[in-house]
């Protein structure tokens, strides 16, 4: 049976890996072992994907990211170049820390921003977006705006990728999409 994916002949894939239909996986990039990635997947030049990650559909992964064991990313990720991500929190080269790995996981829709670098154990919430060279050291919250080092919340963003402003009844509307949002409880939903 031939393959519904796209290999580029200097990537490698590793053994036990599912990879959905429509995916496709550009040069020098390494998909290591027991990875499980969705349909219409898109991976830059450059990117490793360490083993038992698991990516879900529509995920694009753009040059240079590095994805390490213990992170998940659901539906519709967008992970910018040269973005990063960790799985110990006290890495030392003379201490093997292999098995103790923490997770993420990142929800779907979220943004994040080119050389960004998400810390272990924190996941990003539904639609966040994170911002180019952020380091994210907490939990982040459904449709937030982070930014810097370390990453503070500056705002919240529509589906769509706008940030939203909101009036005194707490109701934004995206200027793209035209979707209402309610902020409550320092909390947004999409109405």
């Amino acid at each position: 049976m031939e393959d519904k994916f796209f290999v580029h002949e200097t990537a490698v894939v590793d053994e036990g890996c599912q990879i959905g239909e429509g995916t496709k996986i550009w040069h020098f990039s390494h998909i290591m072992s027991n990875c499980v990635i969705g349909k219409n997947c898109n991976f830059g030049q450059n990117v490793v994907v360490s083993p038992e990650v698991v990516l879900g559909e529509n995920v694009k992964v753009q040059n240079n990211v590095s994805i390490y064991t213990g992170v998940t990313c659901e539906d519709d990720v967008f992970l910018g170049p040269s973005c990063v991500f960790t799985n110990v929190t006290n890495p030392r080269s003379g201490v093997n820390r292999r098995g103790m790995y923490e997770k993420t996981v990142v929800k779907k829709g979220a943004s994040i921003g080119a050389n960004a670098t998400i810390v272990c154990g924190h996941d990003i919430g539904r639609y966040a977006f994170i911002g180019a060279g952020a380091v994210v050291t907490k939990h982040v919250p459904d449709y937030a705006l982070v930014v810097g080092n370390p990453s503070k919340q500056i705002g919240w963003m529509s589906e769509y990728g706008h940030r939203l402003s909101f009036d005194e009844n707490g109701i934004a509307i995206c200027p793209e999409s035209e979707e209402k949002y309610k902020l409550e409880n320092n909390q947004v939903s999409k109405l």
